[in-house]
C-alpha cells in the first residue's frame, strides 16, 4: 500500500492457525523478571552501532553485484567501485564525514525510565527504546517530511475508540490512578457503540491513508478550525487507538482469512472500515463484529519484533478465562460501579466543502488501493525448522534459498531478495538489511533444475549457499551491513552538495538496492502471520512464520502489475521447500 506504509498483526482464527503482521527473526526474547529501573541502566550499557570502514563495503558490494549483473555491465560498475574507494576520492571523503557524525551521535544509521523486562539475544540485551515509541505517539504530515511526535510524558490517561468512522475519547484510569476493570471496559465501550448507531457520512479517519503530500494539504485545511485541532490533538496524544469495526462482506472466491487479513491492512476500503482508523497512530488494535481481531502498526515508531511482543500480550490477555469470565458475567457490584461512570467523549469535526471534498477523493483513492493488493496466504504444514535441522541447516537460510529458488523458476533470472535484521543490539538500533542474493545462491538456483548435476553437487551448492547467507547474516547483526552503509555514503553526498558520485548514479547500484523481494521472519506466541503492506508496486513482500512442523506464508504484490502474482510465487516457493527436502533425502541414500 503506497499511502498507508504500516505493519499489521492480526488473529483470525477460522481456518487455521492463522493471522495477519510482521518483524524479523533474529531476535528471540527469553524470560526475564520485571525489574524496575532495569530498563534505563540496560540502555546506557549497550554499545553503539559500528561503522564499517569503505574498503570492506565496496568488497561485498562487488560480491553482491556478481550475483545479478553481468558481462560489460559488471566490469563497469567494478571500475567505478575503485575509482570510489581511491585514496583522496569522493568515497573517502564521504566516509570521513560520516565516521564524525558517527562519533557524535547515538546511531550513525538514524539520521524516560521504565520498567520493562529487558530482551536478550543469546544472553545479549537488546535496545528496549523502542517500546516506549510505540504508544502515546503519533505522525504527523508535514509538506517535505512527516515528523513523529511522541506523547508519552504527557502521560495520557486515555484510549481513542473509532466506532463508524466517528471517533471518541475513553479514559481508562479512574480518578484514583487505578485502571479500569474489564466490565468497566465493556460498559463504556457498549456507550461507545449506542452514540455511533450509523456510519459518519464524512469519515475523517479516511484522510490518513491518503499519499503523504495531498494528507499534508488536506491536514492544514482540517487544522484550520480550532474544533478540529482539539479532536485531531486528542486521537494523536491518546495511549493507542481501538478500531471497533463492522463486519467485513465476504467475497465469493476469498477465504475469510484473506477478508480479515485485508481488514486488519486497509479496512476493506471507504464503504468497509478504511475510514474507521487513524492511520498515522503507532498502534491500532482493531477488532470486528465476527470476532477477528488484530492491529496495524507504523513501522517509522517501531519494529515488527517489538510488535510482536504486544500481539503476544494481547493474544494472551484473550486466553485468560478469569478475565474473559468478568467480560461475560459481571458481577453486580461490579455493574453498580460502571453506572457512575463517565460518558465517553465524542470528538467533533467542522466539516467544510473543501474538507468534504478531500474525504472524498481520499475515498475513491482508497477503494483504488484497496482492491489493488494481491494478498495470499499459505501455511505449509509438510515440515517446519525441524527437516533442515535434523540435516544440521539453518532454518531460516534453508527457507531463504527456497525463496529464491521459487523466485529464479518464476523469472529464471535471480531477484534481489532483502531480508529484514533487527539491530536492537546496539544503542538506538532499528532495521538493517541483509542482502541475501549471493553469488553462492546464485549458482543453487541456476544448478538446482540442472538434469546433468547429480545429487552430490546440488548438496554442495545448497550448502555454500546456506553458509554463505549465515555469513551475511551474521555480518549484518554484527552492524556491518552494506545497504544502511551505501544509502548513507550516497545520502550525505546530497547533504554536503557533492556531485553525485557515478558508482550511486550506475544501473548496476539500482539493481543492487532495489530489491524484488522483500522478505521478513517473525514467529508469535500465539500463531498469528505477519502481514507488510507492500512499497513496490512491481515487487514482493514475504512474511513468513516458522514452527516445528509447519511453515505460515503471507505473500502480497499489486494486482495492477502484470509481473507479479502472489498466488503464483507462494505456489512456487511451497514446490521448491518440497523439492529440497527431496534432495535433502536423496543425499542420504
Amino acid at each position: 500500500m503506497l499511502g498507508i506504509c504500516t505493519r499489521t498483526v492480526v488473529k483470525v482464527g477460522m481456518v487455521r492457525p492463522i493471522g495477519l503482521v510482521k518483524s524479523c527473526h533474529l531476535v528471540k526474547p527469553v524470560s526475564a523478571t520485571l525489574v524496575t529501573g532495569r530498563y534505563l541502566t540496560q540502555q546506557e550499557g549497550l554499545p553503539r552501532q559500528p561503522l564499517p570502514t569503505l574498503q570492506q563495503t565496496c568488497e561485498r558490494y562487488v560480491t553482491t553485484l556478481e550475483a545479478i549483473v553481468e558481462g560489460d555491465e559488471l566490469k563497469r560498475a567494478k571500475q567505478l567501485v575503485e575509482d570510489f574507494q581511491k585514496p583522496g576520492g569522493v568515497g573517502e571523503r564521504l566516509q570521513e564525514s560520516l565516521e564524525k557524525k558517527a562519533s557524535n551521535t547515538e546511531n550513525w544509521n538514524l539520521f524516560c525510565s521504565g520498567t520493562l523486562p529487558v530482551e536478550c539475544v543469546r544472553g545479549i540485551p537488546l535496545c528496549m527504546k523502542q517500546y516506549y515509541q510505540v504508544l502515546s505517539s503519533c505522525r504527523i504530515p508535514g509538506p517535505e517530511r512527516d515528523s513523529l511526535v511522541f506523547y508519552s510524558k504527557t502521560d495520557p490517561k486515555y484510549i481513542t475508540v473509532a466506532h463508524n468512522c466517528e471517533f471518541f475519547v475513553l479514559d481508562v484510569y479512574n480518578s484514583d490512578g487505578t485502571q479500569l476493570t474489564t466490565d468497566q471496559l465493556c460498559v463504556q465501550l457498549d456507550r461507545i457503540c449506542k452514540a455511533s448507531p450509523q456510519p459518519s457520512t464524512d469519515p475523517v479517519g479516511i484522510l490518513t491513508t491518503q499519499y503523504r503530500k495531498t494528507w499534508d494539504k488536506a491536514y492544514i485545511n482540517l487544522m484550520n478550525d480550532e474544533t478540529n485541532r482539539e479532536s485531531v490533538s486528542a486521537i494523536q496524544r491518546s495511549i493507542f487507538t481501538l478500531c471497533l469495526d463492522r463486519a467485513m462482506p465476504q467475497v465469493s472466491d476469498e477465504s475469510s482469512d484473506i477478508t480479515g487479513t485485508k481488514q486488519m491492512v486497509h479496512g476493506g476500503g471507504s464503504q468497509c472500515n478504511s475510514g474507521n482508523r487513524w492511520f498515522d497512530k503507532s498502534l491500532q488494535l482493531i477488532v470486528g463484529e465476527d470476532g477477528s481481531c488484530g492491529g496495524n502498526a507504523l513501522h517509522v515508531a517501531a519494529d515488527g519484533t517489538v510488535i510482536r511482543v504486544f500481539g503476544d500480550a494481547v493474544a494472551a490477555c484473550l486466553k485468560d478465562p478469569e478475565m474473559m469470565r468478568s467480560a461475560m458475567e459481571p458481577s453486580p457490584t461490579d455493574m453498580k460501579e460502571t453506572e457512575s461512570l463517565p460518558m465517553p467523549q465524542k470528538l467533533h469535526f467542522s466539516i467544510t466543502p473543501e474538507i468534504k471534498k478531500d474525504i472524498e477523493e481520499a475515498k475513491q483513492n482508497m477503494d483504488i488501493l484497496a482492491q489493488d493488493v494481491d494478498l495470499r496466504i499459505q501455511v505449509f504444514d509438510h515440515f517446519g525448522k525441524d527437516v533442515p535441522k535434523a540435516y544440521k541447516l539453518s532454518p531460516d537460510a534453508f527457507i531463504q534459498m527456497a525463496m529464491q529458488l521459487g523466485y529464479y523458476r518464476m523469472y529464471q533470472r535471480c531477484g534481489t531478495v532483502f531480508e529484514a535484521n533487527s539491530m536492537r543490539m546496539f544503542r538506538g538500533g532499528r532495521i538493517d538489511g541483509i542482502c541475501a542474493t549471493s553469488s553462492a545462491s546464485a549458482a543453487f538456483v541456476k544448478g538446482f533444475d540442472d538434469p546433468t548435476k547429480q545429487v552430490t553437487e546440488k548438496m554442495d551448492l545448497l550448502g555454500k549457499s546456506i553458509k554463505a547467507h549465515n555469513a551475511l547474516t551474521k555480518m549484518a547483526m554484527s552492524g556491518h551491513s552494506i545497504d544502511g552503509h551505501m544509502m548513507t555514503l550516497k545520502d550525505l553526498a546530497v547533504e554536503e552538495n557533492i556531485t553525485i558520485p557515478e558508482i550511486f548514479k550506475d544501473t548496476s547500484f539500482d539493481k543492487a538496492f532495489d530489491y524484488n523481494v522483500f522478505t521478513s521472519q517473525v514467529t508469535l506466541e500465539n500463531e498469528s502471520l505477519p502481514v507488510t503492506n507492500l512499497d513496490d508496486p512491481n515487487g514482493y513482500c514475504v512474511c513468513y512464520s516458522v514452527k516445528s512442523n509447519y511453515i505460515g506464508f503471507v505473500v502480497t504484490a499489486i494486482n495492477s502489475c502484470k509481473e507479479t502474482s502472489a498466488t503464483q510465487l507462494i505456489q512456487s516457493i511451497e514446490n521448491a521447500l518440497l523439492d529440497m527436502r527431496t534432495l535433502l533425502e536423496q543425499s542420504q541414500v
